[in-house]
């Protein structure tokens, strides 16, 4: 049985029709750009996030650049990243002017934390990104007290954290504003590309909507210099069709990550460890182990889908070396070189989760080591 990395198609079949419909009625109705399909997502989503606007663009790393700009953050102003995280989340520092910081991540969840991120901080610091990696809430609690501590602003980067929650807020209501990716893998995935703003600020919503559209309010009068960065009405269409299903959809999803668990896997592996009061969505689900290459070539000649991501972090990577910094990440260094993500999706039954495991068993790799273990139980609170 062929295991796929992705295990969503199954759960999308049964609303493609109703998509098609959706979109067929944009294509006739002539309104393609920030039309009423766009508005009644944004309203839509930010109902389901619980934020009073959502504002839809283009894509994941424009929501970045865009959201940054919002915020207020420009030329030699200085950002804290972490280094583990796609390259979108730096990428769109750099081309806002500012000077991405890279600090490390807590090594059992991965996520940017107040012990990681306060060394980072300087005269020039304005803003703190942390990433939800792979639908993991990163600890707002107490980077929104080091973010106020020095008046900093807190943008979320939420593109792999559709359906997520901290404490009793969903991922993307928990700092000044927060962005979402849309690409067809994510949660919750379009049929092409898309991305959004989400923020309770009015000015930070109203500066967004400008940027979007060549930093005009009134298509006419252009008072910044901004981007053309809108999400179409027929992306607007299928994402309405799929919203009403991501809370179960995330529900399944954390199902395969409990039958994960359930199989014993922790004993040859480091699994997945959620941030405390956290609510993993599980984007991914992503082991670790020193054994990684080989468990991957294994999995990959069992027909079982299987990927390293961030094995380069990104103060390794050549565009960003300019920002590296002095000294090592270890954390990130270490989850980058064992991280390999398991088959994932609201589609993955216990069937194929116990296919995954048997697999992964008959590779015999190298168990975890203890120090992550250990790990586990302090990011437990254990």
């Amino acid at each position: 049985m062929s295991v796929p990395l992705f295990a969503t198609a199954p759960a999308l079949r049964p609303l493609l029709d109703e998509v098609a419909e959706r979109q067929a009625a944009v294509l006739r109705s002539g309104q393609y750009i920030l039309g009423p399909e766009v508005e009644a997502f944004e309203a839509e989503l930010a109902a389901f996030l619980g934020v009073r606007h959502c504002v839809g663009v283009a894509n994941g790393t424009d929501a970045l650049t865009i959201a940054l700009r919002a915020l207020g953050v420009g030329e030699g102003d200085e950002v804290v990243v972490p280094a583990l995280t796609f390259f979108a989340t730096a990428e769109a520092v750099v081309n806002c002017g500012a000077i991405p910081v890279f600090c490390d991540v807590d090594p059992a969840t991965l996520v940017m934390t107040g012990a990681s991120a306060e060394p980072c901080l300087g005269p020039r610091t304005r803003a703190l990104i942390p990433v939800h990696l792979y639908g993991n809430p990163a600890p707002m609690d107490e980077l929104r007290a080091l973010a106020s501590a020095h008046g900093l602003a807190l943008l979320e980067d939420a593109a792999q954290a559709a359906g997520a929650r901290y404490g009793d807020k969903m991922a993307g209501a928990l700092g000044d504003a927060a962005t979402f990716s849309f690409f067809p893998s994510k949660n919750l995935g379009g049929f092409g590309d898309g991305g959004a703003i989400a923020t309770d600020d009015d000015e930070v919503a109203k500066l967004a909507r400008r940027l979007r559209f060549h930093g005009s309010d009134d298509r006419q009068t252009h008072v910044d210099i901004g981007y053309n960065s809108r999400l179409d009405d027929l992306q607007a269409a299928g994402l309405r069709v799929l919203l009403p299903h991501l809370a179960d959809w995330t529900a399944a999803r954390r199902g395969a990550a409990a039958a994960y668990e359930a199989t014993g896997l922790g004993d040859q592996l480091t699994l997945p460890v959620e941030t405390p009061r956290g609510k993993c969505c599980y984007h991914l689900y992503v082991v670790r182990t020193p054994a990684r290459d080989d468990l991957a070539a294994h999995l990959a000649a069992a027909d079982v889908g299987a990927r390293a991501y961030y094995s380069t972090p990104l103060h390794q990577q050549p565009a960003l070396r300019r920002f590296a910094p002095a000294g090592p990440l270890p954390g990130v260094e270490a989850a980058a070189a064992e991280s390999l993500a398991l088959p994932m999706g609201p589609a993955l039954g216990e069937a194929e989760v116990a296919r995954v495991a048997e697999a992964v068993r008959a590779a015999d790799v190298e168990p975890a080591p203890q120090s992550h273990a250990q790990g586990e139980a302090v990011a437990s609170g254990g």
